[in-house]
């Protein structure tokens, strides 16, 4: 699977996650670079409900130090970090 493929695909599955337990299967829309706390769709105890979807998910861990916006607070954020954890 190319890099460009996980990437959507992570985010498809991470969307479909963040709608069933935190929007209820409000189809709101929201774009790959929306902040997921700023927007209020999720809150810090949803991201530790998040980093064990993603843990549990893709068979990663996510240590404490890596819980920042920069690796979890939008759709594209979420698919580099998986990416990157899953490459190492």
């Amino acid at each position: 699977m190319s890099t460009v493929q996980e990437s959507t695909s992570v985010q498809a599955a991470v969307r479909a996650f963040i709608l069933d337990n935190f929007l209820f299967g409000d189809d709101r829309e929201f774009g790959e670079t929306e902040s997921l706390l700023q927007s209020n769709i999720i809150d810090s105890t949803g991201i530790l409900e998040l980093v064990q979807f993603l843990e549990e998910t893709y068979e990663i861990a996510i240590a404490d130090e890596e819980m920042v916006p920069e690796n979890l607070d939008s759709l594209g954020n979420i698919a580099r970090f998986v990416g990157t954890k899953r490459a190492t």
